[in-house]
């Protein structure tokens, strides 16, 4: 959605038609008329757009708020403040309090620069080294590394434990701390200090533009495996072409795997719940009481009829399960690990011109079923945990406990 602007500077264009003559009393009531016109068109323009936004689609408030007090202050600060004032930051500050009063967690300013890295991070495309941290052991360690990406290319590997970045000590560190430590801009370097057994390496790595793909698929012992890390632009085709390709090697059942997959577009959804849905409803949106949209999955579901269980843990949230849910109530698919995040309302991203964006909760999602799982998630049908002991030992008995239930007639 875009802002709309009313910047109108009223001009008056006369011209006296050939063969008549126009009195001067008409004439000027005439120019009243268009003063009067184009002074309630800039004096109230708010209300104009709030009255015709409707008619294509678009949301808008006619109502304001009394900045007085916001003026003031900032003519105290500006006044009495020892030391320099970014106008910008001002703004952004004063627009960040404003959305963050509204009470609600997911409902967000972010600057240019925030805006930036969400919809990098959206999109799956970073500025790094291609590497996946997590926590084992207590410790931050690399989980994946992507094919060809310089983590690759510099020798880091699976379960190396990450020691140090740039020489600051990561002992206890957290995953998003150590991936934000080793993030840069493109064409730069980071020193790496892993511990690979009883060996402590350092690697300086060149970071790059990382793509990595929201989907991954793979088949093992007969089933097809599907991966899913986001729901991205991206995500319904690439669902799907894994699908197909499941299909031409003629798997026996397939599993789903949305843990910690926390979510993304509800089309991609919606795209992806078609995979197994036919011209079923997937997800019905509401504001308040009033049915604001319903969606289907199309006509085409590549793997109708075909054995699934998607694995579902504390981490899986908003998109995933809308794709869960609707595949639970239908009863396409069974889902086994643990009951999932709780995030049952949507959001939109409004953008505005100097590179900001507002993203606001406008209605919340209920199931086929009619149930809305805020707070609550979804229960799997098959409670399996994975600990860190089992995390810590690289075992994975969600996983396991799936291919089992697929061995199983």
């Amino acid at each position: 959605m875009s802002e709309i602007n009313t910047e109108s500077t009223p001009a008056i264009v006369s011209a006296k038609p050939k063969g008549k003559n126009v009195s001067k009393t008409t004439f000027l009531y005439s120019l009243v008329f268009v003063m009067i016109v184009a002074f309630i068109a800039g004096t109230r323009s708010n209300q104009l757009i709030a009255a015709v936004a409707p008619v294509f689609g678009v949301k808008a408030s006619a109502e304001t708020l009394d900045f007085n007090e916001v003026q003031n202050t900032y003519r105290q600060l500006k006044a009495n403040y020892d030391g320099a004032l970014d106008t910008q930051t001002l703004i952004d500050g004063a627009s960040r309090g404003l959305v963050a009063a509204a009470g609600d967690r997911y409902t967000v300013f972010m600057d240019k620069k925030e805006t930036q890295e969400f919809e990098k991070e959206l999109s799956g495309e970073v500025s790094g080294v291609g590497a996946e941290i997590g926590v084992r052991s207590g410790e931050p360690t690399i989980l994946r590394v992507i094919t060809d990406a310089p983590a690759q290319k510099a020798g880091l590997e699976a379960g190396d434990t990450v020691v140090a970045v740039n020489d600051e000590v990561m002992k206890g560190a957290t995953a998003d701390v150590v991936a934000q430590k080793i993030r840069g801009d493109e064409g730069t370097s980071v020193k790496v200090s892993i511990k690979r057994g009883q060996d402590i390496k350092d690697f300086t790595i060149t970071r790059a533009k990382i793509s990595d793909p929201s989907v991954r698929s793979r088949v093992q012992d007969g089933i097809g495996i599907l991966t899913i890390s986001r729901f991205d632009s991206d995500t319904g085709a690439l669902a799907r072409k894994a699908a197909q390709g499941f299909v031409s090697q003629g798997v026996r059942g397939v599993i789903l795997d949305l843990r910690d997959n926390g979510g993304g577009y509800l089309d991609a959804a919606r795209d992806v719940s078609g995979i197994w849905l036919k011209d079923q409803l997937v997800v019905t949106e509401k504001s308040g009481d009033k049915v604001t949209d319903t969606y289907k999955s199309d006509s085409n579901p590549v793997l109708a009829g075909v054995k699934t269980v998607i694995l579902v843990n504390g981490g899986s949230a908003s998109a995933s399960e809308i794709v869960a849910g609707a595949l639970q109530d239908h009863k396409t698919a069974t889902l086994l690990g643990e009951k999932t995040f709780g995030k049952g309302t949507v959001q939109k991203l409004v953008p505005f011109q100097n590179g900001t964006q507002l993203k606001v909760t406008v209605a919340r999602w209920y199931t086929p079923n009619g149930k809305n799982i805020t707070k609550e998630g979804i229960a799997p049908d098959t409670k399996v945990q994975l600990t860190a002991a089992d995390m810590d030992a690289g075992k994975d008995p969600q996983l396991d406990a799936a291919l089992q239930q697929m061995a199983q007639k």
